[in-house]
Parts: structure tokens; C-alpha cells; sequence
């Protein structure tokens, strides 16, 4: 699929303008910016508690768009806009179900078994109520009887974690808007500003923020039952919300230059993500971390202006420009933590820019390998940084709590299990990385794969690390040790590893090249394929 005109809705925008903000100063160019869908806040209106605060900028006002009695209306408010829940009871109980086909950790994961799926003729949609799962698709499976064949079908196949996920309501949730001391009930809202610019005061439960945010806002019905608030947004005013959060402002400006054009990247390359909720991206680590307009600096202004349209590919496509804050010193390759289509330009790296370690003669799927790997801490791009290396303890309770909560969400059987017995690493990738671990327990073997480990168990950070047995002076096992380094999948850039470089002076080109052999920097245009 290439990048055009119809699949991603480009507008002329000027440098200048993007830049407005934070006083930073370069020459003006018109080029053409796509504008993105982003779901910043994904599920209001979970709690009856949760309440959002819309707010102009100092001089401005909103102007909010809906429909009433099939007409479509227009109020402009220079005051605060609150939107609320309430519970609105039904006249009738309502069936809310859908097939549940798989729960996931990751996206990536969740994807992989939908293209599964489909290639045995089952139309499906992926969905994140909370982790990702992949749903039979709601419009096609749409009656109780049609959900109850399928499961009975998918089961005798062998996929025994398959369920409808089925609940009877009676109430529920309605969002309102409170402006001008009137309250309106509709189920969508557009919200937009003369500036372009709206602050959103977000004081629900625990993600409770004061944000500003660049573009145009909407409130809509999402596939739980609840709402999403969802940021209609140009490309390069959305990598300054992300930039800043993501490697921070301090970072060398090579380094900034190279996670500007990664996360550019990996924003066209990851827009069907949330289609079942009919917007784009999320805003937390699911995605990239996107907080809005307040976290901009003239240095991360002025990074993202000199990448301006960069992307990174491979043979003319857009790489899946998958990122990390710390690899452990060794990147992962894509197939050792999830599975899928192979990227060739992302494999293991050991991260550093000195010969350190040969991985073409020691490979660390070789657990005496890995070991002594692991106990090597110089000479690294993340050398003495906080994730580089790691050890934590955990009890065998504690373990046992981890994995029955991990199992009950996937409803796997093994979910009954009392007794952990033993825990093995079954088998590792040439970089190191868990593919395979075994938990022997009272009722029976079952096995975790690749980046399952890490849903599994509340100790490790990554699945670079091997087990010690811990029995704290009394006979039997306590616990285990986990010693391992790196933190989240490890898979593509470091961005510690790139402000190491950055300062060793490399540049933007050199530092992706190093974490995506074979790649290329180009210029957005339509020759560039988005890919998949």
C-alpha cells in the first residue's frame, strides 16, 4: 500500500507555523503533513466518576459541533466545557457479547494470530478493552447462535482459550457536556478552537493530566461500551508531543534528529491499530508516548524541523520502527519476541560501538554463552545506566499469584494450578532472548513463549535473563532470581544507546543504520509504501 492523497488526508502546513510555539526560528517550507486520529484518553466513562475539562487558550474559544434532532448544531463558548458520566438506565436488559479468539500482550502478537485467523476463512478485528484481543467480527457473527457455533467450532480445532464474552446490561454509561449552565446528552462531540489549540484537564481516577493539545478533538463511541476522546492532529505538531516524552530534551541533538524520524515513522506505519475504535493510535506505550503541546522545547522543535518528512525504510517501505529505552546490550530480533512476517533490518545487534562481544562466533542462544554475557558490563552504550543490568528476587507465592492472573486472562486451564515445581528456560534466540520457558506445576507443564514471559511474572523487565534458585537458608525452593538487563522488548533502536552515540558524534543517518542494518532515509512521498 503506498502512502496517498486519499489513504491519509494531507494539508499544506508551513515550518514556521509548527514552530510558533517555543519562538524557534528556521526557514519556511511548504510541505504536505498528514493528519493522524490519536485516542488520548481511550475509555471514558469506565468509572461514573471520570470527568473531563475543556478549556480555549487565553484569548480564544471553543467551538463545539453535534447533532441534535437530526440537525446539526454549533455553540461557541469562550468558558470551560465539562463532560461527565452518568449511568442511564434501559427499558430493556441488553445482550452485550462477542467472541473472544485470543488475548495478547502486544499488538504485534494480537496480529499475528488475527492474520491466522483469517487464513481460515474467519473475519475477525482486533480490540484492546484493556489487553489486546482478537475478536470474531461483531457485524458478521452477529447473533448469539452464529458466536456459539464458531466457539464450538474453535474449539474442537484445538484453541480450548477460546469464550464469548457475554454480560446482560440494564444500565449504561452516558457522557454529557455541561457549558454555559446547560447540559447536553449525545453520544458525539467535535470540539475545535480558532488557535487549533485546546487544554484538556483529564481528572479521571489515576491517569488524572493537564494537557495542551494541537489540532482538533472528538468525543465518540468506542467498541466497550464507553467513550474515546480522540485528537485529530498534523503529523509534525504530533511528534512534538511525543519527542519530548519519548527521549527527552536533554538528549544530543543527533539523537533527538534520530527518534524524530523513528517516531514519524512509526506513526504511519501503525495507523490501523485501533480501526475496531475508528481512530489511529493511542497515546501511551502501546503506541508511542504523546502527551501534547506542554513538553516542547526549542531543541526538540528544532530536531523535529531538520527531519521534517524523513522516514526510515526498507527497499522503499516503511520500516515497523519498533524502539526501546534499553536493549541489555544486545537488540532483539523481531521473530524472538513476537511472532509474524521476519523484518530482515531487525535483528541482533550488540550495543556498542566497540568489539565487545562476536555474536557470528558466540551465539547466545548458548546458555553458558548468555551467562557470561550477561556478567560483562563495560564497554556498552548503556553501560551504568539504570536498566542496563538488573537483579530482582521474587517468592515462589508471589510467582504463583503472577502466573495464576496471567492464566486466567488467556483462560488457559493451567489457570487452576496451586504448586509452581520448577521453572526452566527450554530455549533461547541467538540474541539471548527467552523463546521458550517451561513451568512444571501440580496439575501438569505448560510453557511460555517469547514476550509472554513478561506478562507472566511481576519480576522481570525483559526476557533477556536466566533463573537462580533461591531457598533463604531453608530447605526447599523460596524463590527465584532474575538476572537479566535490558528493559521492555529490546526489539530495534536503544534510545540510551543512541544518546551514547550521539555524543560519541554520530550522526542521525549512522545512528539508525546501526539499529536497522539495510535501511535507508527517504523523503515522504508516494513512492514510499506503507507496508505491514
Amino acid at each position: 500500500m503506498k502512502i496517498s492523497l486519499e489513504r491519509l488526508s494531507f494539508t499544506v502546513l508551513t515550518t514556521s507555523c509548527l514552530l510558533g510555539l517555543t519562538g524557534a526560528s528556521v526557514p519556511a517550507t511548504k510541505v504536505s503533513d498528514v493528519e493522524l486520529k490519536i485516542g488520548i484518553v481511550q475509555r471514558f466513562a469506565t468509572n461514573p466518576d471520570d470527568e473531563l475539562i475543556l478549556e480555549p487558550t487565553e484569548g480564544d474559544k471553543l467551538k463545539l459541533t453535534f447533532t441534535d434532532d437530526k440537525k446539526l448544531q454549533t455553540l461557541v463558548t469562550a468558558n470551560p466545557v465539562k463532560i461527565q458520566t452518568a449511568m442511564l438506565p434501559l427499558t430493556q436488559p441488553v445482550l452485550d457479547e462477542r467472541l473472544v479468539l485470543g488475548t495478547f500482550r502486544t499488538f504485534e502478537t494480537a496480529e499475528d494470530s488475527a492474520e491466522m485467523w483469517r487464513k481460515k476463512g474467519i473475519e475477525v478485528e482486533i480490540a484492546q478493552p484493556e489487553r489486546w484481543q482478537v475478536w470474531a467480527k461483531r457485524e458478521v457473527y452477529d447473533t448469539p447462535l452464529l458466536r456459539r457455533l464458531l466457539l464450538k467450532s474453535v474449539k474442537e480445532s484445538g484453541k480450548k482459550t477460546a469464550y464469548v464474552d457475554s454480560k446482560v446490561l440494564r444500565r449504561v454509561p452516558q457522557a454529557s457536556w455541561v457549558v454555559n449552565g446547560y447540559r447536553y446528552n449525545r453520544n458525539n462531540l467535535k470540539i475545535s478552537s480558532s488557535k487549533n489549540l485546546i487544554k484538556v484537564n483529564n481528572k479521571s481516577g489515576e491517569s488524572k493530566s493537564k494537557r495542551l493539545y494541537a489540532g482538533r478533538l472528538k468525543l465518540q463511541p468506542n467498541a466497550y461500551g464507553t467513550y474515546s476522546l480522540v485528537n485529530n492532529v498534523l503529523l509534525e505538531p504530533y511528534l512534538r508531543g511525543v519527542v519530548p516524552y519519548e527521549i527527552g530534551s536533554k538528549a544530543p541533538q543527533a539523537a533527538m534528529e534520530a527518534q524524530a524520524i523513528i517516531a514519524r515513522t512509526y506513526a504511519l506505519r501503525n495507523l490501523r491499530r485501533f480501526e475496531v475504535d475508528d481512530y489511529q493510535l493511542c497515546a501511551d506505550t502501546h503506541c508511542q508516548v504523546y502527551y501534547g503541546l506542554k513538553g516542547a522545547t526549542e531543541k526538540t522543535d528544532k530536531a523535529i524541523a531538520a527531519t521534517r518528512s524523513m522516514v526510515l525504510t526498507y527497499k522503499n517501505v516503511l520500516v515497523d520502527a519498533l524502539y526501546s529505552s534499553t536493549t541489555g546490550g544486545v537488540t532483539a530480533s523481531f521473530d524472538s519476541v513476537w511472532n509474524g512476517e521476519e523484518r530482515p533490518y531487525l535483528k541482533p545487534v550488540i550495543d556498542t560501538a566497540q568489539d565487545v562481544w562476536d555474536l557470528s562466533q558466540r551465539s547466545l542462544a548458548d546458555e553458558k554463552n548468555f551467562r557470561l554475557f550477561m556478567s560483562l558490563n563495560k564497554g556498552f552504550n548503556e553501560t551504568d545506566q539504570k536498566w542496563f543490568r538488573w537483579s530482582r528476587e521474587s517468592s515462589l507465592e508471589n510467582i504463583t499469584k503472577g502466573l495464576q492472573k496471567f492464566l486466567k486472562v488467556k483462560n488457559s486451564p493451567f489457570a487452576k494450578f496451586k504448586t509452581v515445581k520448577d521453572i526452566q528456560v527450554v530455549e533461547r534466540s541467538k540474541g539471548g532472548r527467552i523463546l521458550k520457558l517451561a513451568v512444571d506445576t501440580d496439575i501438569g507443564t505448560f510453557h511460555l513463549y517469547k514476550d509472554e514471559v513478561r506478562s507472566a511474572f511481576f519480576a522481570p523487565r525483559s526476557t533477556l535473563f536466566y533463573l537462580k534458585e533461591l531457598n533463604k537458608g531453608k530447605p526447599g525452593v523460596w524463590g527465584y532470581q532474575f538476572v537479566g538487563g535490558g528493559l521492555g522488548h529490546g526489539v530495534g533502536l536503544s534510545q540510551i544507546g543512541a544518546m551514547n552515540l550521539a555524543n560519541l558524534g554520530w550522526k542521525n543517518g549512522r545512528i539508525l543504520k546501526f539499529y536497522y542494518p539495510g535501511t535507508q532515509i527517504q523523503m515522504l512521498s508516494d513512492a514510499v509504501k506503507v507496508g505491514k
